[in-house]
């Protein structure tokens, strides 16, 4: 599952990674001097979903053990994973973060709180399920 997890990564942000030099290459040739600022958010996204910015993951059983109060199940190219990295920025590393697609049993714990679907991020907040929270719920409960 892991190479399977690495290759989606890749592909989205060479996905957004083109779609950004595309659109640039095609505003220019056409003579218009439309806003720089789409590709420039595309090749945002392109880094922030590629492994580059992965978190380090751990295991469904580590994550249990280790009993901690906010736990983030989430898969890469996910856009409410990614939303929910980008908002809780440097305070996301105080969470324990759960890749579904490289662990069986993290995508089964979500399949079970989610009525069989892999909805991300599933977010464990002292002991409980949340399903696609708002960031703001989450940053409350990394700073409680």
């Amino acid at each position: 599952m892991a190479s399977r997890s690495i290759r989606s990564q890749w592909t989205n942000a060479i996905i957004f990674a083109a779609t950004a030099g595309l659109w640039f290459v095609l505003n220019r040739t056409n003579g218009g001097g439309g806003s720089i600022v789409v590709p420039i958010v595309l090749l945002i996204i392109a880094v922030i979903s590629s492994p580059i910015f992965k978190r380090t993951s751990v295991s469904h059983d580590a994550a249990l053990a280790a009993g901690d109060d906010v736990v983030i199940y989430h898969r890469p190219g996910c856009t409410y994973c990614i939303r929910m990295k980008a908002a809780l920025g440097p305070l996301g590393k105080q969470a324990t973060w759960v890749d579904i697609w490289e662990d069986d049993d993290a995508a089964e714990f979500v399949r079970s709180v989610n009525g069989g679907n892999e909805t991300v991020p599933t977010v464990m907040i002292n002991g409980r399920p949340n399903t696609n929270p708002s960031p703001g719920t989450v940053r409350a409960a990394l700073t409680a």
